[in-house]
């Protein structure tokens, strides 16, 4: 494509503003209330007439600025030694823009990255099943998807991700590091993990999967003598609102008398969904959702709602719930319903994907949301009205056992193991941390009861078939805390 060098920062700042312009109508939600919007930001937002014209400024950059981008770009590619293409220039330039904002949520996207991107809202895609973001700069699990090959082999919320298939990520973007976590099925994946609270990483070896975005699993049970409609949301994809929605008239037609929601391990999603879901729960004389931009312009959200659900409704939250999870547990927790968990993640930010017009994209922090109360969570999360912790053998890490454990060590390690055979039904009374000889009866126990080698020592087999016990556990969901205290409190306050 031939373009005047001196009009390149032009285009590529006229660009942003048309993305941006597009993505903040796109926002808007309510029938009346949008096409308002809309033409208030219409008469707002313009292009000049005339893009070559010189005003001084270019979309409010001062001329001195851009000439000094331009300047740069004249030098790189007149003078650098190497041949470089002229939109891998304009990448780096925008890629350096966007890290400079210090937002771990604002990103560029080039044509396979967007391609990704919606896959991961649309159907299925191919990874580990993991969503991450860069907090000081390094790569963190906001959150496994429920039943990922991530969550099955025990990764955490907030556990940092120090290595790929033993290559250091430090330094990394968001996108490059993505992009090495990602793989087809059936391949494998090597992740060093810093997990906060202990000093030691480790190593998981991940089998990637296809990634199901079936994210509304629901069922009714009998909770003391009452119908009680369990649903489990697990992401916020294009077809999640349908699906909830359905899945409430159907709990209703059964007759049922109260209702828990789950969203633990949810990093968040498309923000319509959650914005349709809580119009079936708020009031109208509350807004469901206030959005914030950085002028400090508060938009409140309304549904056409005349009153609350007629049974009760308890929400469950973990430190892996975030963004619209967030938006949906606070929002139910101002109308007056019960909160049960640990505190959110804590992201109370806004993000819309402005194209660029050639495929690429840039996914941009533009807003706050605020609770319908008009409080921001941001890097606080929410705090639950009853809070519940997980027993100790669901927070355990992979063992590591290259080396045979043997009596009389002591560390993070064996206190690691100490946890899952107490989880278990094992009884250990040694010190935490500490290889005695009631850990080493029960290692011996344990061996017995799974035809293993009575060593009393934890070789890499024992490691793994601990583990193993452990995993499926959690995932039948055993000794669920939090879930068993959501119900109890629905009939007994």
């Amino acid at each position: 494509m031939n373009v005047k060098k001196q009009h390149i920062g032009l285009i590529l700042f006229a660009a942003l503003v048309l993305g941006f312009l597009g993505a903040y109508i796109g926002i808007q939600v309510g029938d009346s209330q949008n096409e308002s919007q809309e033409e208030q930001i219409e008469n707002e937002s313009s292009l000049p007439d005339d893009p070559d014209k010189d005003s001084g400024t270019s979309q409010g950059v001062p001329a001195e600025q851009m000439q000094k981008f331009e300047m740069a770009y004249e030098l790189i590619n007149q003078h650098y030694l190497e041949d470089m293409e002229s939109d891998e220039l304009i990448e780096g330039a925008i890629e350096g823009m966007l890290e400079s904002l210090d937002d771990p949520f604002s990103s560029y996207m080039d044509k396979d990255m967007m391609s990704e991107f919606n896959e991961q809202i649309e159907a299925s895609f191919e990874g580990i099943g993991a969503e991450v973001s860069l907090e000081d700069d390094i790569v963190t699990i906001i959150s496994p998807i429920k039943g990922s090959p991530a969550e099955q082999t025990g990764l955490r919320p907030k556990d940092q991700i120090l290595k790929i298939d033993d290559e250091s990520i430090e330094g990394y973007g968001l996108q490059e590091a993505v992009d090495l976590i990602r793989g087809e099925k059936g391949s494998e994946v090597v992740l060093e993990i810093r997990r906060p609270g202990t000093s030691d990483p480790f190593d998981v070896t991940i089998t990637r999967d296809t990634i199901p975005l079936e994210t509304v699993e629901g069922f009714v049970e009998e909770v003391d003598g009452h119908k009680t409609g369990i649903l489990k949301v697990t992401s916020f994809a294009e077809t999640t609102a349908d699906d909830f929605i359905k899945e409430i008239e159907g709990f209703e037609e059964e007759g049922i008398e109260g209702l828990v929601i789950d969203v633990r391990g949810n990093p968040g999603g498309l923000l319509d969904q959650v914005e349709s879901m809580l119009q079936e729960f708020v009031p109208s004389d509350m807004p469901y959702l206030q959005i914030e931009d950085q002028q400090g312009n508060k938009d409140p959200f309304y549904s056409t709602l005349s009153e609350k659900k007629p049974y009760p409704v308890t929400v469950v939250i973990d430190e892996g719930s975030a963004s619209a999870s967030e938006i949906l547990a606070v929002a139910l927790q101002d109308v007056g319903y019960d909160i049960v968990g640990v505190p959110s993640f804590g992201k109370g930010t806004v993000q819309q994907v402005a194209d660029l017009n050639d495929g690429t994209n840039i996914k941009l922090t533009m807003f706050k949301w605020l609770s319908p109360e008009g409080n921001w969570i941001n890097e606080v999360g929410i705090e639950p009205n009853v809070e519940v912790e997980l027993p100790a053998y669901y927070y355990t890490t992979p063992i590591q056992a290259e080396d045979t454990i043997t009596p009389g060590e002591k560390g993070e390690n064996i206190e690691n193991v100490q946890e899952m055979l107490r989880g278990l039904d094992y009884s250990i009374e040694d010190d935490a941390g500490e290889y005695g000889k009631d850990t080493e009866k029960a290692v011996r126990a344990f061996q017995k009861e799974n035809d293993l080698k009575e060593t009393g020592e934890i070789d890499e087999e024992t490691a793994g078939v601990i583990q193993s016990q452990i995993i499926d556990k959690v995932r039948d969901e055993e000794d669920d805390y939090q879930m068993e205290k959501a119900k109890e409190i629905l009939y007994n306050k």
